[in-house]
């Protein structure tokens, strides 16, 4: 009984994460190369990227003039920018291998920032072991090379920063993960609401105008030539997405997903999950309704008030509402291909524990999302399990999150690192 006590202790003790997290490394470390060595590399948009930044290392600065085999440029510059970088040091992307290791040794440093974001949440150890052991994501890393893969670098690089209230770090790399790919403008919401919440108004918005000048920074090579056609290229709202390549909605019939009214429903179903939690969840550092919080915009808080709202912003509050605000949108999108599982991986395990599911319902869930988002093509009930399991995580965060204490506060060795951020 005593070794069945020491057992759950252990794996429900966040100090064991500290040690438990290199041994997991090491291991997953040992899983990619064994990846590269023994599964053949799949081509889909490596070709492409390098084709693309080839022509811009050529000179071209229309945004709407590069194109690739795949079709015509349609990131933000950021993304040229690293697969520039890419081009270079794999010999003009012929070295696929030292792409592929590249890519691991990414890998690898994303899931220390993970593990870390993941601490810093006092997130218990027994949910560790399934961030290293998904398919679809090491294939999405090691044998697809997606950008995805350094979009969502920065966005828990932007949430290990703002866990250690570093507002300015975390700004600028959330902004350079939108520069990358814009699925990260998903997360736009939370990031509002956590900067108003931790920063007195005039340095939230300074974050905010920080941002913007990273993407005008970013943008600035194209902007000359055809500001217009850059905007519309790299931030395409309107892309019309094909049926046959969709992952979530594979069960409606295709007129449906076509359909003006299957838009406008996903779109008002994204804002109604935003609004209730924004005035049930987000605004709990606050204490304050959604109607008192943007009418205290207009009259700043009082010092000591602000201090103390903003030790309520701490490290669970920062991932839990950023990671949820993805999960809403990618809930709600139009269509998800298979590269979007780089944002849901890392994702899940740390959601379902904070919907206070069962570890055993943690696994089963986690499980059942990793083998509709293997199934390919995409059937209806793989693509029902994929939906499914994101209602799951956005719905039982908002329940298990119901009694999270609005006076909790960020740890006390960080206090007067908060009050000097504050002023």
């Amino acid at each position: 009984m005593e070794l069945f006590d020491r057992a759950i202790e252990l794996a429900r003790n966040p100090a064991h994460a500290r040690w438990l997290s290199p041994l997991l490394l090491a291991a997953d470390a040992c899983l990619c190369a064994f990846i590269i060595l023994k599964i053949p590399y799949t081509e889909i948009d490596w070709e492409a990227y390098m084709q693309q930044v080839s022509q811009y290392l050529d000179g071209e600065r229309d945004y709407t003039l590069i194109k690739g085999g795949t079709g015509p440029l349609v990131y933000p510059a950021a993304h040229v920018y690293i697969y520039s970088v890419l081009y270079k040091l794999t010999d003009e992307g012929q070295n696929i291998l030292l792409a592929q290791a590249i890519f691991a040794w990414l890998y690898l440093g994303i899931l220390t920032i993970v593990m870390a974001c993941y601490r810093m949440a006092k997130a218990p150890p027994y949910i560790f072991p399934l961030l290293i052991v998904s398919k679809r994501l090491h294939s999405i890393f090691l044998l697809r090379l997606f950008n995805d893969c350094f979009a969502v670098a920065f966005l828990f690089l932007a949430i290990y920063a703002y866990q250690h209230r570093i507002w300015t770090v975390g700004s600028v790399a959330y902004s350079f993960g939108v520069g990358t790919k814009m699925s990260l403008l998903l997360a736009g919401p939370a990031v509002g609401i956590i900067l108003l919440q931790a920063l007195p108004l005039r340095r939230a918005l300074n974050a905010a105008f920080l941002m913007a000048q990273v993407q005008l920074t970013i943008a600035w090579p194209f902007i000359p030539r055809n500001p217009i056609g850059y905007i519309s290229r790299a931030f395409e709202f309107s892309r019309q997405f094909l049926y046959k390549w969709t992952v979530n909605w594979r069960f409606l019939d295709e007129e449906t997903f076509r359909s003006r009214e299957f838009a406008i429903a996903l779109v008002s179903t994204n804002l109604g999950f935003l609004a209730l939690f924004a005035a049930t969840r987000w605004l709990k550092p606050s204490r304050q309704s959604i109607s008192e919080f943007f009418m205290a915009m207009w009259k700043p808080r009082p010092l000591l008030v602000q201090q103390q709202v903003s030790l309520r912003v701490t490290a669970s509050f920062t991932m839990t509402s950023t990671l949820t605000s993805m999960m809403i949108g990618l809930l709600c999108a139009r269509s998800l291909h298979y590269q979007f599982y780089a944002y849901i991986a890392w994702s899940t395990p740390f959601l379902l524990w904070k919907s206070k599911m069962h570890p055993v319902g943690i696994y089963a869930v986690w499980a059942a999302q990793e083998w509709a988002w293997n199934v390919y093509p995409s059937t209806k009930a793989s693509s029902a399990v994929v939906v499914g399991c994101l209602f799951i995580q956005v719905v039982g965060v908002w329940w298990g999150t119901r009694e999270d204490d609005a006076n909790a506060r960020a740890p006390n060795d960080r206090n007067d690192q908060t009050h000097k951020h504050v002023h």
